[in-house]
């Protein structure tokens, strides 16, 4: 069986552009429905934060009308609830890739606020790249590809990559109150080959060893590849 390293946000809140601390997390589709399938199938899921904080749930990814109604919420929390390793997370810092078989960035926005910034999630994402092991991310984790610059040159530049779209940012109120939108600085600071699906709907971009997921709903897709890759 194997052994998937979660990289996971450890932010609360994200800055908008007038200062207002809007409050966010790690969003729980995203962690809840790889978690499970992966579990499930008798793989083992190891957490790691900034710092080794507990991570944060954004409470809107909760809400029935985001989670697929009332039963859907309360699946997820119950995964998020059971799941011990996300209550003793590692610190990035500490982590050593070469005891892990692939690596997962679930989204929400927490990954704008901690993980865009993060030396060793870029360090790690770097060094993933690098070995060709799986290496998957979903939603607004590709924030963290940013972190992998080094004198504004990433080794992410020229991969097919997709991530939350700036037209889905439109869609939840916050592209004209964020301080920068994905879609953009994916495309202008690191120069991936950005490609997207329709907006809410499933779309998974594979390139080498790296895949990506645009939006939440991609994140079971991607843990069904994921799936397949550690067959």
């Amino acid at each position: 069986m194997a052994k998937i390293l979660f990289i996971v946000s450890g932010a609360t809140y994200w800055v908008l552009k007038d200062g207002t601390r809007y409050a966010t997390g790690y969003w729980a589709e995203e962690f809840a429905n790889p978690y499970k399938t992966l579990t499930d199938a008798g793989h083992e899921v190891v957490v790691a934060t900034p710092g080794g904080a507990i991570p944060n749930v954004d409470m809107m990814s909760l809400r029935p009308s985001m989670a697929g109604g009332e039963q859907g919420a309360l699946d997820l929390e119950a995964v998020i609830r059971d799941a011990e390793v996300m209550r003793r997370p590692l610190e990035l810092s500490d982590v050593r890739l070469e005891d892990y078989d692939a690596v997962y960035l679930p989204g929400g926005h927490g990954p704008m606020s901690d993980l865009a910034y993060d030396a060793d999630a870029g360090r790690l994402l770097t060094a993933q790249l690098a070995s060709g092991n799986p290496l998957f991310i979903v939603c607004h984790a590709p924030a963290a590809l940013l972190a992998t610059r080094i004198h504004g040159v990433s080794p992410f530049k020229g991969y097919k990559v997709t991530g939350f779209t700036n037209e889905e940012e439109e869609g939840v109120g916050l592209a004209s109150r964020a301080t920068w939108l994905l879609e953009t600085d994916l495309k202008e600071k690191v120069g991936v080959e950005y490609s997207r699906g329709p907006i809410w709907e499933p779309y998974m971009v594979e390139d080498r060893n790296l895949v990506t997921g645009q939006n939440p709903h991609s994140a079971a897709v991607l843990a069904d590849r994921m799936l397949k890759i550690l067959a």
